[in-house]
């Protein structure tokens, strides 16, 4: 019930404060112009993610009186600290390098000062305990990945968010059930300042996450994930929900981002580009060439994280060296099908559609030709020459 309660106090508080902000945002006309790479058709204010931070914390400063603030202290400041990089980014664009650079100081207030890294595979790819140089470097690198990778699906009404809410109910409900209850309640406070926001964000949308909120919301996620990973390690031997792949797991909860961003970079470089190019060659664009709305592709690829997390489940008893190549053999089997298919309907719709020349026979066939009487002319003074 306690954690019904902090979810439904940031619910509300989300419902709030978002049409106040829509209203600001406009009137400061801060948002996204339709044109380019844009696929919205009017102005839409972003910097959304003001609002679920707003609403995840004013929830968790009423509901979390009764933990021990310590072992998550360093984790709220990293929040806090990539929620001002994205909101810096939104207000004012950051070069490439500055943008980094802030990332990096939220990472190490994860990684060095609390000290949430992975810090063994426990025998995955036969490899043991990490060095703690290597530990340090590694999970820095899995959380830059999760957090841009999270924020580059953020491309489409309602998609960042519904992948959000999958990922932090699983997160949530697994701290839960294994009494970390300070991680379980800084995953509900934000599920439920997501819920609010996709009230406003989902199809047509009336607001954007922009990278305020979804660098923190990816941050959020990844620095969860990285817990779980090292609580779910440290669990005994026949623990209600200790999963043996732990990796899969990680994986399969941000599946889509990860995919999506190997994919678009594998892309652009093997075209000569820049792997940070932008481009409409992500999963949700082609969706969307094939005829998808927004509301359709985000509830298609949501249910499809959804599948990938629950096979996981199904298969909790066995390692990460068989699960792992089965979901990563199942992302790339449908991306490969999605490629087939969009290039076919591509194909089709293109024959299908009249020639520049025909349509321009159909026009002139269609214009009707003024004839005009000399004779009518004849008196006025009007030279006919």
């Amino acid at each position: 019930m306690f954690f019904i309660l902090s979810i439904l106090t940031a619910f509300s508080v989300g419902l709030l404060v978002t049409p106040i902000l829509i209203s600001f945002l406009k009137k400061l006309k801060i948002g996204d112009t339709p044109g380019g790479r844009k696929i919205h058709k009017s102005f839409v204010p972003s910097m959304g993610g003001i609002g679920f931070f707003i609403a995840a914390f004013t929830s968790f400063g009423i509901w979390a009186w009764q933990f021990p603030l310590p072992d998550i202290t360093y984790i709220l400041g990293g929040i806090v600290l990539m929620f001002f990089v994205g909101l810096r980014d939104d207000i004012v664009e950051l070069r490439a390098s500055r943008k980094l650079l802030g990332q990096l100081l939220a990472v190490i207030l994860i990684v060095v000062v609390a000290d949430i890294r992975i810090k063994t595979f426990h025998g995955f790819l036969g490899i043991g305990d990490l060095n703690i140089a290597f530990s340090y470097i590694f999970t820095g690198i899995v959380l830059l990945a999760l957090t841009n990778g999270f924020n580059l699906v953020d491309g489409l009404d309602g998609l960042a968010g519904t992948i959000a809410i999958i990922s932090l109910s699983c997160l949530g409900g697994w701290f839960y059930i294994q009494g970390i209850e300070s991680y379980a309640l800084i995953s509900f406070v934000f599920l439920g300042g997501v819920l609010s926001f996709l009230v406003f964000n989902w199809h047509p949308a009336k607001i954007f996450m922009g990278d305020t909120g979804s660098l923190t919301l990816g941050f959020t996620l990844a620095t969860l994930i990285v817990a779980f990973m090292e609580i779910n390690e440290g669990l005994p031997e026949g623990t209600f929900l200790k999963l043996e792949p732990t990796f899969s797991m990680s994986v399969a909860l941000m599946i889509f981002p990860l995919y999506d961003m190997a994919r678009v970079f594998t892309r652009r470089l093997s075209q000569g580009k820049g792997p940070m190019t932008p481009d409409k060659s992500h999963v949700h664009h082609f969706l969307m060439r094939m005829g998808l709305k927004h509301n359709q592709v985000a509830v298609l690829l949501g249910m499809l994280q959804l599948m990938v997390i629950l096979l996981v489940f199904s298969m909790s008893e066995f390692s990460d060296h068989m699960v792992l190549p089965i979901i990563s053999l199942i992302a790339i089997l449908l991306g490969w099908r999605l490629d087939q298919v969009t290039v076919k309907y591509v194909k089709k719709k293109v024959i299908q559609a009249p020639r520049i020349l025909e349509s321009r026979e159909r026009n002139s066939k269609n214009k009707k030709k003024v004839r005009l009487d000399k004779e009518s002319f004849k008196d006025t003074p009007i030279n006919m020459n």
